[in-house]
């Protein structure tokens, strides 16, 4: 008992001297989420990695030869057709990208200031168009746009033209039109959520004061939903820049993308460095892109204040 007595002062000073680290909030989060993101590490930044590795690497008929060397990256960066789908890429991306930020925001602004007591049955009816299949959404607008297609009889019974156009089809503005109706719901979600948390006694304060309607949107509603905007643009801005399987079902010739011939690399030319060179390439301008459009986006909202 005594001896007992004499050494338990120290072992609770030893654990109260622990308690404080082990019973942390940070150190319990941690432990909490470490399994999940190192699982996602894995699963996310090893194949970076192994992708980087063969952009460095060369194709030597069936086998890869490992010497170090930077060939990949002189070809995408000044063969004229590499080039050249990577600018139609990004122009085909940020063009996109602002027709679903200008679509996407009156209807989540029509939703949050208007929808009332509705706004959950509209957020409902927006994601009906993702009940079925991407590929089926996009064959739609091969359908629509299509030589004997619902807008070609159209305009020809309404006698605009005489004969089907083929300039619908098969080119940048069919991708174009495709990947703006695919990706609409992606943009309107975070603009709505952004607009959900603009404290509506601004709105009136302009009000008040004299502003008008526009006036009080240009003011007070559009730069406290700028985050809304930054990040429904990047979400679009940034997946449309890979997206392959558009352009190969509607944009023909003219519409072919870097995604395309990256694929093309990874399969039937089997050149995995050179894929690999075209992806790390498209991966870093995106990024850079992405981080210039952040940079715009806040310059405009602070020129707004």
């Amino acid at each position: 008992m005594t001896v007992a007595a004499e050494g338990s002062p120290p072992l609770r000073m030893a654990g109260s001297r622990r308690s404080p680290l082990v019973q942390s909030e940070a150190v319990q989060g941690f432990a909490l989420i470490s399994p999940t993101f190192i699982y996602a590490l894995i699963l996310l930044v090893l194949p970076i990695l192994v992708v980087i590795a063969h952009s460095f690497w060369t194709q030597n008929y069936l086998t890869i030869d490992h010497t170090f060397t930077l060939e990949n990256y002189r070809i995408a960066m000044t063969e004229p057709i590499y080039r050249d789908l990577l600018w139609r890429s990004l122009y085909i991306s940020l063009t996109v990208s602002l027709l679903t930020v200008m679509l996407a925001y009156p209807i989540a602004y029509f939703i949050s200031f208007h929808g009332g007591r509705h706004k959950s049955l509209w957020l409902f009816l927006i994601t009906i168009p993702f009940w079925t299949s991407y590929l089926l959404r996009v064959m739609s607008w091969k359908v629509i746009l299509g030589y004997n297609g619902v807008l070609n009889s159209g305009l020809m019974g309404l006698g605009i033209i005489d004969e089907p156009s083929t300039a619908l089809l098969y080119n940048s503005s069919a991708v174009i039109i495709s990947l703006t109706h695919a990706w609409a719901t992606f943009a309107i979600f975070p603009i709505f959520v952004s607009l959900e948390k603009v404290d509506r006694t601004l709105v009136e304060a302009a009000t008040d004061l004299g502003d008008g309607p526009l006036r009080s949107f240009l003011r007070v509603t559009l730069p406290l939903s700028a985050p809304g905007v930054i990040s429904a643009a990047l979400i679009v801005m940034i997946p449309t820049v890979g997206d392959y399987v558009t352009p190969k079902l509607v944009g023909g010739k003219e519409g072919v993308m870097i995604a395309n011939a990256i694929q093309a690399q990874f399969g039937k030319a089997s050149n995995w460095p050179l894929g690999a060179a075209l992806s790390v390439t498209t991966m870093i301008i995106v990024s850079l892109m992405a981080g210039a459009t952040v940079l715009v986006f806040r310059a405009l909202q602070r020129l707004a204040r």
